[in-house]
């Protein structure tokens, strides 16, 4: 049997009503291409299983016992398909309609490309900054938590041409088998968050490129996720420091020492943030966080 040019990977956690619309965007964005879309839901606890095994979605389905994490789940349909590329997408994005084949035909012309990240927009149609990133050197670390963003969102590139990269976004990451087979899968020391850094880190010392490629995407970041919890805020913190200490370790403690410091402030911040949200709330019901009646 011939080897399908394309297996999209889609990680699905309580996110149905989003997953449903992401799929009905791929479908119509792969036509023309042989491919296949693989969902693997990590155990939800709303009907998503039920609905995909009842309703015709044209997908194939792993649905996990557990949460297993986002890395894990992802190389679960990698290494149960051989497509020529993979192409990882969150469930709460749409894929505009050329946005997959043009995106495939750019790897095709472009050997060299290990991965490739498109533009992502926002609900209000502009596009997000973390549709290019750096990788978070301990320098750009520092810059970026300091509030100096340019370096690290890499702000000099153009937004309407094909731009080299560092780090390809998660919420659509177009992959090479070949460049998979050389570097490896997603590193399931990440539960969620940083996976796609430490991937795109690992692919250009692998002697690949990454690719932002001005072709569009709705990404309503945040709603698979919440983000406002303290699990979040964990997980999140916890990947940077992951990243930090497998790449950076041999790094001098004087140097060091300071990044991580700073990781576990901004992550200590963040939980007080939080809790200060909830405990007025508490207090105040009647107003959301930002004070305004609901």
């Amino acid at each position: 049997m011939a080897q399908k040019k394309l297996t999209v990977v889609i990680v699905s956690y309580n996110v149905r009503e989003y997953l449903v619309q992401c799929i009905e965007s791929v479908h119509k964005a792969m036509e023309g291409l042989d491919g296949e879309i693989v969902v693997v839901d990590n155990c939800s606890k709303d009907d998503t299983v039920n609905y995909l095994q009842s309703h015709d979605m044209g997908v194939r389905l792993i649905a996990n016992r557990e949460n297993v994490g986002f890395s894990r789940a992802n190389n679960q349909a990698i290494r149960a398909s051989e497509s020529e590329y993979v192409l990882l997408l969150n469930p709460d994005t749409v894929v505009y309609e050329q946005t997959i084949r043009s995106c495939v035909d750019f790897m095709d012309a472009h050997p060299e490309a290990g991965g490739a990240g498109v533009r992502m927009l926002t609900r209000e149609g502009t596009p997000a900054p973390e549709s290019r990133r750096a990788i978070p050197t301990p320098w750009v670390a520092m810059l970026k938590m300091l509030g100096f963003t340019r370096r690290y969102y890499m702000s000099r590139l153009p937004w309407d041409e094909p731009c080299q990269i560092e780090v390809v976004s998660g919420a659509y990451c177009l992959l090479r088998r070949q460049a998979l087979d050389q570097i490896g899968l997603l590193d399931e020391d990440y539960f969620m968050y940083g996976e796609d850094i430490d991937l795109s880190y690992r692919m250009l010392h692998g002697g690949w490129q990454n690719w932002y490629l001005p072709y569009d995407i709705i990404h309503y970041k945040g709603e698979s996720t919440q983000k406002s919890s303290f699990r979040y805020v964990h997980v999140f913190y916890q990947a940077m420091l992951i990243f930090f200490r497998k790449h950076y370790s041999h790094l001098s403690f004087f140097f060091s020492l300071p990044i991580q410091a700073a990781i576990y402030f901004r992550a200590s911040l963040a939980l007080l943030q939080m809790m200060g949200r909830r405990m007025r709330r508490f207090v105040n019901p009647r107003k959301d966080y930002d004070g305004k009646n609901s």
